[in-house]
């Protein structure tokens, strides 16, 4: 099983980045090949709305979405981190996810995005539903491709790294990757 985190924080080593890298730590301990990807270490330019895609499913821009892309076909689930910023994803995962759209374009790209998803979200305040509009787009998207959600994990954590210092944060970050991979059809 192959595991790929997207981190959609600018902060590294931040709250976000720690609970996605946990995560991958759970799922490696089940065997799992795991990697991270940091989104603002990437060139990955917005969508330009061109429409070109439509034609096979292929964006004409040229920057690292397309490498990106292709371990995202490669896995087999995504671990999709963002801290919350104004009751959404950061812009960086924001602008990740837009570029979804030219995949979309083929039935042979799309079906490459029916994947098992987890969401990872860090927020400094203390409101459960402060990530309900990530979710709630996600939950769509996720619909839309087909995919099938493998989990959620939702922290409070305000200062960088803090969640690190929350031990059950960390493990229910770290249960999750555990329990990563599909059960089996009986």
């Amino acid at each position: 099983m192959r595991v790929l985190g997207i981190v959609g924080s600018p902060r590294r080593w931040g709250n976000t980045d720690v609970l996605v890298s946990e995560v991958l730590r759970g799922a490696a301990s089940t065997g799992a090949v795991t990697e991270k990807v940091i989104l603002s270490s990437l060139k990955i330019h917005p969508c330009l709305a061109c429409e070109n895609c439509h034609q096979d499913g292929l964006c004409r821009q040229t920057d690292d979405m397309a490498g990106l892309l292709a371990r995202m076909f490669e896995s087999d689930v995504w671990v999709l981190g963002t801290p919350v910023y104004w009751w959404g994803p950061s812009a960086q995962m924001k602008m990740f996810i837009d570029r979804w759209y030219a995949p979309v374009h083929s039935k042979e790209l799309r079906a490459l995005m029916r994947k098992r998803v987890t969401l990872v979200t860090a927020f400094a305040d203390e409101a459960p539903s402060t990530p309900q509009h990530i979710v709630g787009m996600l939950d769509d998207a996720i619909a839309y491709l087909k995919a099938e959600w493998a989990g959620q994990l939702h922290v409070t954590a305000g200062a960088r790294g803090a969640v690190s210092h929350d031990p059950k944060a960390m493990q229910e970050a770290f249960d999750l990757g555990t329990h990563l991979a599909p059960v089996p059809a009986r």
